[in-house]
C-alpha cells in the first residue's frame, strides 16, 4: 500500500512540473521545495532525469516547445537546485541547457494545456504581450479562468450553440470544445492577424477546414466522440449588421477579458442586447470573465448592464 501511495505522490509532483512546464506558468508556481527535499535522497539524479523526461525531453516539447527564454530559466532554476543540494551533475542537464543557448530566439512559443480527460490543448503565440498592433495574440488569464469554470459546468454547453466574442487565440474554446461536448462552436474576432492565428490554434488541435469559415473535426478520440460542428468568423461591434448578427444566434454567449477599454464597453452592450432580442423570446445565456483591470471600465460595464 505505501508504495501505491508513494507512487501517487511521486505522479502529482511529476505531473505538477509537467502541467506548469507546459503551459509557461510562472517560475514559482512549481513545487521547488519539494524538488530540494527529492534531490537529498539518495535518488536525486534519477529525480532530476524523471524530470527532464516530463518536460524539455519529453515528444511534446520537441513538437510545440516552451519559448527559449522560458525553457533557459527554467533548466538553471533546476541547475541551481542541483548544486545547493549537491546532488550528482547531469550531462543531460547542461547539455540541454547548451541547446536552448544556442537557439536563436523566436518570435512565437507554444504553449499546451493539459486537460482531465488526458488530453490538451496546444497554442501558438507571441512570446510578446503586444505585437502586430494588438494584444490578441497572447492568452490573457480571463481566458484560464473561464475554461476552467466552463469544465466546471459542462452541462450548460452540452448539445447547445455556443457563441464566443472576442476569442483571441482560442484557449477557452478549445477546451470547451474538447471538454463540453457542444452541438455547435462559434469563434469570433476582429483583428485579421488575431483570426488568422485562431485559425491555425483550431487546425492545430485537430480540427481541419472544409471552407474558409467552416471547420470540422478531422480526428476524435473515438468513433463515438460528439464533436461540435467549428466555425470562425470576424466581427466587428462597432459595425455588424443585423443580417450578420443573425447568422450568429446561439444559445450561449460567452467573453473572456473583453471588458479592458471603456470605449468598446458601448458597443459590446449593443451586440449583447441585439443577439438577445433576435432570439425573440428565447434564452439567450451570457457568461463572461473578466480581470479587473481598472475598476472605473468595470463599473462602466455593469452600469450599462442596467
Amino acid at each position: 500500500y505505501r508504495k501505491i501511495q508513494q507512487a501517487g505522490v511521486d505522479r502529482d509532483f511529476f505531473h505538477c512540473f509537467q502541467v506548469n512546464f507546459f503551459a509557461m506558468s510562472r517560475l514559482g508556481c512549481f513545487p521547488w521545495t519539494e524538488l530540494e527535499e527529492k534531490l537529498k535522497s539518495s535518488e536525486g539524479s534519477s529525480v532530476l532525469q524523471t524530470l527532464l523526461q516530463k518536460t524539455v525531453l519529453h515528444p511534446l516539447c520537441g513538437k510545440y516547445p516552451p519559448s527559449e527564454k522560458y525553457r533557459r530559466l527554467f533548466l538553471l532554476e533546476l541547475i541551481k537546485k542541483q548544486e545547493a543540494t549537491a546532488t550528482e551533475p547531469l550531462d543531460e542537464l547542461y547539455d540541454e541547457l547548451a541547446d536552448v543557448l544556442n537557439t536563436e530566439e523566436s518570435k512565437v512559443c507554444h504553449k499546451s494545456y493539459f486537460l482531465p480527460s488526458d488530453s490538451y490543448v496546444t497554442l501558438c503565440e507571441s512570446v510578446a504581450i503586444i505585437s502586430e498592433g494588438t494584444t490578441g495574440l497572447v492568452t490573457w488569464e480571463g481566458a484560464l479562468y473561464l475554461a476552467e469554470w466552463a469544465m466546471e459546468n459542462p452541462t450548460l454547453f452540452s448539445n447547445r450553440s455556443v457563441l464566443e466574442l472576442g476569442s483571441g487565440i482560442g484557449l477557452t474554446g478549445l477546451v470547451l470544445c474538447k471538454m463540453c461536448q457542444p452541438e455547435r462552436y462559434i469563434f469570433s474576432d476582429h483583428h485579421p492577424n488575431v483570426i488568422q492565428q485562431l485559425r491555425k490554434n483550431v487546425l492545430l488541435n485537430g480540427f481541419c477546414s472544409d471552407s474558409d469559415s467552416e471547420l470540422r473535426v478531422c480526428k476524435t478520440d473515438s468513433a463515438t466522440a460528439q464533436r461540435p460542428e467549428v466555425s470562425i468568423v470576424g466581427l466587428d461591434w462597432t459595425a455588424v449588421t443585423e443580417e450578420e448578427l443573425s447568422e450568429l444566434q446561439a444559445d450561449v454567449v460567452i467573453a473572456a477579458d473583453v471588458v479592458y477599454d471603456p470605449e468598446i464597453v458601448p458597443c459590446l452592450i449593443d451586440v449583447l442586447q441585439r443577439l438577445t432580442l433576435l432570439r425573440k423570446g428565447a434564452v439567450t445565456d451570457i457568461y463572461i470573465a473578466s480581470t479587473i483591470r481598472n475598476k472605473e471600465t468595470y463599473q462602466l460595464f455593469k452600469a450599462k448592464l442596467g
